[in-house]
């Protein structure tokens, strides 16, 4: 069987701010087809890793691939570095929806910017995507302030994958949901992975979410990966005393517990 060509690769990464290292020789190789979730203590380049891996931050030293292609090196003023970034979407915590664009015209924007295609595919495009996310077609044509929290979330989710992305980044997906609308998100998300074959890379402190979710955990500290595993042995390791702690304090004995409970059932 011929080996899985990694979707992103960061080799020897290195992230200096006003002469501090946030990341030094810092790798980390994820495979395709899996729902990755990057954990650590605040300030430990969570969120910088993620916005260096989508250029949307410069990097210090280091290379980062997309599918085999080096694209720490591209130019973003190029139209074929803006090709390839349509092959990642962002999910930002709050949603990031235009409050002056309806439900509808928010998925609309990315298609009728990086496509040529007529208005009216572009809008059906965008009828298909919110309809992936469950959202109902009464709050198409509303603005975001105008539906609930979980409806924006469903909303913007269907934007971030309006290009149908090969990688899917979520910051803290399920922030500000209630416990129920959380676990719904989730659900919606182990459904359209499997649907659509996409790889999610999320940022989160929900460890209902990393338990029902994640194939695997990436652990930063000292500015570099730590740990690269599963859920069940990421949470099993007594030697890493910060990692134990975050799976096997009191929130996290019950997130497991839910979530064995949840097997069962």
């Amino acid at each position: 069987m011929a080996d899985v060509q990694p979707i992103i690769e960061v080799k020897k990464l290195g992230t200096c701010f006003h002469g501090e290292w946030i990341h030094k020789d810092l790798d980390l190789t994820i495979l395709p087809d899996r729902i990755v979730t990057i954990i650590g203590a605040s300030g430990c380049g969570k969120t910088t890793l993620v916005r260096e891996i989508m250029m949307l931050q410069p990097i210090s030293a280091g290379e980062i691939y997309l599918l085999g292609e080096k694209i720490s090196s591209y130019d973003l003023e190029d139209a074929y570095t803006k090709r390839v970034l349509s092959r990642m979407g962002m999910m930002f915590q709050q949603g990031a929806l235009y409050n002056s664009l309806s439900i509808l015209e928010n998925v609309m924007f990315p298609i009728l910017e990086y496509t040529d295609f007529s208005y009216a595919t572009v809008r059906d495009l965008a009828y298909h995507k919110l309809r992936l996310t469950g959202l109902k077609e009464s709050a198409y044509n509303k603005f975001p302030k105008e539906i609930s929290p979980g409806m924006q979330k469903r909303a913007a989710l269907a934007r971030t994958l309006a290009l149908d992305p090969n990688v899917l980044f979520l910051d803290e997906p399920t922030a500000g949901l209630d416990p129920n609308s959380a676990a719904s998100f989730d659900e919606l998300m182990l459904n359209l992975q499997e649907q659509l074959g996409f790889t999610a890379i999320m940022i989160t402190h929900d460890l209902d979410s990393i338990w029902r979710t994640s194939d695997e955990i990436v652990y930063l500290s000292n500015k570099q990966v730590t740990l690269h595993d599963t859920v069940s042995n990421a949470a099993n390791r007594p030697d890493i005393p910060d990692l134990y702690e975050y799976f096997n304090g009191e929130r996290g004995r019950i997130a497991k517990a839910h979530y064995l409970q949840q097997r069962k059932g």
